[in-house]
């Protein structure tokens, strides 16, 4: 192959693939938003991908299941639809399918797939609420992977919050060299806030510089995202006094501080506090305009709501608003968390959970208006009480509180991953040249043999599909060109950051020259050995191969003759044919060393009946005027 035709084909090639990444990064982008509730965002990043089919079949159903998080049925049946009818479906989306159609009315159609869901292995609970219109535990949301962090105290431990390297968070520990008093409930030391440094691995927790600190509860806080302003829970203790109620309770409080000189300073009060009841919990919008926070103050919808106000460029604050019923029950909601897309998460023991307090995250449609809250389900939530939701910056960690490890009066702090979808992708190629495989044929299916899809390499070799992680899977390829390959793969203990997971395959050619050229027979003329002009085409595939894809290769010809005729005439003709298409081969390119034999074999290898004797008409007698071809070396 000339330099600049191979120049050329890489230059294609290295662009093809760079377009396939950037998709990919799109894809990757959608998915991120998709985990961060961001569902209008996601569905916008999911349509240009299906208009640049890229990924179609995944992008249809990430966008159905964004429309149905969006609580647009008809939009989700209808991207559903693309999906459902293909071969090797993950199982959720026949629930999910069936969901979007109970919402449109279609109770007959929804209950069929709900009955395929649960036939396919489904979850039969999931099924019940269905039917009973409960089914707010969708099966694809965010999966999130959790361990207990490392900074945990003996005492109660929650309010984990991250900014830049400091994790700052709430616990009962005794501040160093600090007489503290004991809470009565509990008899551990009153809540304090404390930061460890992540980037240095530390461990030991050090109590926040500055005026924060009191003989009383404080915390858990938010911080803004210039790092400048602090707004904080602690009991109404204010300049040093601390004042109670009538009823002789001392109320929980926000105030609000500067960080100044690496302490935090200046304690402001807020306007919204009150001394006959509390206000807590605070967090921030990512833009730091508005401020979310629970409290039991009267006119709510149960024992504690959750509210918002406003914060003016000069300081100041707008009026205290309720977020409604769709949040707040009559029971407790309490810990709200806005994420960097500006989506509410909170916990509550008033909306169906796992246990007492469960995360939930907020669902908008695509006007943005508030329409439904979601359970975070397990591992997030447990049977105990799981709070102070945080996620970071870029949607894929955080931290949780929860008492799940049974522990009386003890709360601990959890880290958790965001574990997004994973791509499985790779390229298939020739063993000998190294050049894509186009139209190879791939079908991938669990360690078990259960079936999840079939795929076909484009004209770069390329595949993809998204697949499960903790799984081990086979991947069995095929072309005709090539021996068939079975590779076995896993998806086990990748990094929940990691979204690819690239599998090449390399296919060994059939020692097939026929197959390999897309070779037609070559035929001749009775009792005449001249390469006709169709077998002229046939030589130059041959030629072709040999000299641009397989350079290596050296082949063996083989002429035969039909059974008219002395046999010693035949042999010496079917010599003559050898040797014509020999000189044919050599005289058109291909080097002496390329042709290692050129044979004939008279009348002895007829492919039919045709022998002495025996009438046949001349197509018959045709098929044995022949030149075959042995490969026998391909490297």
């Amino acid at each position: 192959m000339k330099a600049h035709t191979l120049f050329l084909i890489i230059l294609v090639y290295v662009g093809a693939l760079s377009g396939l990444q950037a998709q990919h990064g799109k894809q990757q982008r959608a998915d991120v938003l998709f985990t961060n509730f961001s569902f209008v965002k996601a569905a916008d990043i999911y349509k240009e991908l299906i208009e640049a089919q890229y990924n179609e079949k995944y992008a249809h159903r990430r966008l159905a299941d964004c429309y149905l998080m969006l609580r647009d049925p008809e939009k989700a049946v209808k991207h559903y639809r693309q999906v459902i009818d293909q071969q090797k479906v993950a199982n959720e989306v026949y629930y999910n399918y069936a969901v979007a159609l109970r919402y449109l009315g279609d109770y007959e159609g929804s209950e069929k797939w709900a009955k395929h869901y649960k036939k396919q292995g489904g979850d039969a609970k999931l099924v019940r609420a269905l039917k009973k219109d409960q089914s707010t535990y969708l099966p694809n949301e965010p999966i999130f992977r959790l361990k207990e962090s490392n900074f945990n105290t003996p005492n109660s431990d929650f309010g984990a919050f991250k900014h830049g390297d400091l994790v700052y968070f709430v616990s009962s520990k005794e501040r160093d060299g600090v007489s503290q008093k004991t809470y009565s409930w509990n008899e551990q030391p009153f809540l304090d806030m404390f930061t460890i440094n992540i980037a240095t691995n530390d461990s030991i927790p050090t109590a926040v510089a500055g005026e924060i600190n009191s003989r009383y509860h404080e915390g858990p806080m938010t911080i803004s995202r210039d790092g400048k302003t602090m707004y904080f829970s602690r009991n109404n203790y204010y300049l040093k006094t601390k004042t109670k109620d009538k009823e002789g309770v001392n109320h929980l409080q926000i105030y609000k501080a500067e960080y100044l000189n690496g302490q935090w300073t200046n304690i402001q009060d807020l306007p919204f506090n009150n001394d006959n009841y509390s206000v807590s919990h605070p967090a921030l919008s990512p833009d730091g305009k508005t401020l979310y926070f629970a409290s039991d103050m009267p006119g709510g919808f149960g024992k504690s709501d959750l509210y918002s106000v406003s914060i003016h460029d000069n300081g100041s604050y707008g009026e205290v608003e309720n977020l409604g019923p769709i949040i707040n029950t009559e029971g407790e909601e309490l810990f709200p968390f806005v994420n960097a897309e500006g989506n509410l998460f909170f916990s509550s023991d008033g909306h169906p959970g796992h246990g007492l307090l469960d995360v939930f995250g907020t669902l908008k449609n695509d006007k943005g208006v508030l329409v439904e809250v979601t359970n975070l389900k397990s591992p997030i939530n447990s049977n105990r009480d799981d709070f102070s939701f945080f996620m970071a910056e870029d949607g894929l960690s955080g931290y949780i509180a929860s008492n799940r490890k049974d522990k009386i009066g003890n709360d601990d702090i959890y880290e958790f991953e965001t574990i997004l979808p994973l791509l499985l992708k790779g390229i298939v190629t020739d063993s000998i040249n190294g050049n894509p495989i186009a139209n190879a044929k791939l079908v991938l299916t669990k360690q078990d043999g259960t079936p999840i899809a079939d795929l076909t390499t484009d004209v770069n070799g390329y595949y993809q599909h998204s697949i499960q992680r903790e799984q081990y899977y086979n991947l069995a390829a095929s072309h005709p060109k090539y021996q068939d390959k079975l590779t076995l793969f896993n998806s086990m203990d990748i990094p929940s950051k990691q979204t690819e997971l690239v599998v090449n395959i390399q296919l060994v050619p059939v020692m097939d020259l026929k197959v390999l050229a897309d070779l037609n027979t070559i035929y001749f003329d009775f009792d005449r050995y001249n390469i006709r002009p169709d077998a002229a085409k046939e030589l130059h595939k041959i030629i072709d191969l040999l000299t641009n894809q397989y350079p290596n290769m050296t082949i063996k010809v083989e002429s035969h003759t039909d059974s008219r005729g002395s046999k010693s005439y035949n042999d010496r003709l079917s010599i003559d044919r050898a040797n014509s298409t020999y000189e044919y081969l050599i005289s058109n390119g291909l080097t002496k060393e390329r042709v290692i034999a050129h044979d004939g074999y008279g009348e002895h290898r007829l492919t039919n009946g045709c022998s002495d004797g025996v009438h046949c008409e001349e197509p018959d007698h045709q098929l044995n005027r022949r030149t075959d071809f042995t490969v026998i070396k391909m490297e």
